[in-house]
């Protein structure tokens, strides 16, 4: 079956969204391919969906459900009516604040995934110690415990 990224976006908030839980962060990426290996390693988890065109994780731990869309996709599903997010790419488009046990671990583990170091693990102003690092399409992931 052939399903155009809409259908697809369609089938999948029918069938998926409401059994995975309320929230869902989606990040536009360059390579679904190569995106779903970084986070399939960083996390330990597979994903609960993987077809073309769209890969969800349920992050459990955290609360969330992530999802990866291509660029390409999520253009055929926005259209004209905003900028084309591949114009984006690797400028940091979010930021998702995880708390983990040991930010150092991530951070470590990020790096050996090719993710790029952007501060090492620190106390912060707002009193929690965090690594931040940037994913290869620049979105930034902030590895947090509180202190």
């Amino acid at each position: 079956m052939n399903l155009n990224y809409k259908t697809l976006f369609r089938i999948f908030r029918k069938n998926y969204f409401f059994k995975l839980g309320k929230h869902l962060i989606i990040l536009y990426v360059s390579d679904q391919k190569r995106s779903r290996d970084f986070y399939v390693n960083l996390f330990g988890i597979e994903p609960e969906l993987d077809v073309n065109g769209m890969t969800i994780f349920h992050l459990g731990e955290f609360g969330l459900n992530l999802g990866i869309i291509p660029e390409d996709g999520i253009r055929e599903i926005l259209g004209n009516s905003v900028s084309d997010p591949a114009s984006g790419n690797g400028i940091p488009r979010c930021e998702l604040y995880l708390y983990v046990n040991n930010p150092d671990d991530y951070f470590d583990k990020a790096l050996k995934l090719n993710a790029l170091p952007v501060s090492i693990g620190q106390t912060r102003n707002c009193g929690e110690f965090v690594s931040y690092v940037s994913d290869q399409d620049g979105h930034i992931l902030a590895f947090a415990k509180k202190i």
